[in-house]
């Protein structure tokens, strides 16, 4: 088999494919996400926290000096990615789970499996042990 052959049997496998599409609308999940935290949540936790906006928060570890920028720790913006990643990951555990109850539900249960048939000398055996109880 071909490098070229072996290449689109692997890329054209249904799980590459359904990963390919998970990754695209997973991006823009993401940003949607993002902008829900950054233009929804986050200024109502900025009005609750007294007015803070998050990503100005900042430790200054050195001043700017002739045109140099100012080193800072930006640990606001960390504040704020955090934020975002609990709730996406939040949303992505909600979604599997109803995506897993859907499949729970669509999945028709197994009927429970007949019990095997006693072989011929196993029958008799039993029979024989009844006749002796009697």
């Amino acid at each position: 088999m071909s490098f070229i052959q072996e290449f689109k049997e692997f890329a054209m496998r249904g799980n590459v494919i359904d990963m390919a599409v998970g990754v695209v609308i997973g991006g823009a999940f993401g940003k949607i996400v993002s902008s829900l935290v950054g233009d929804v949540i986050m200024p109502i936790v900025g009005v609750i926290t007294g007015g803070v906006n998050f990503t100005d928060l900042k430790f200054n570890l050195k001043d700017a000096v002739d045109g140099a920028p100012a080193v800072t720790i930006n640990y606001g913006n960390f504040i704020q990615t955090a934020v975002d990643f609990l709730i996406i990951a939040f949303c992505i555990f909600c979604v599997i789970k109803a995506i897993n109850s859907l499949k729970k539900k669509a999945e028709p249960e197994p009927e429970p499996e007949a019990p095997a048939e006693t072989p011929a000398d196993i029958a008799l055996l039993t029979e024989i042990r009844d006749l002796l109880k009697k």
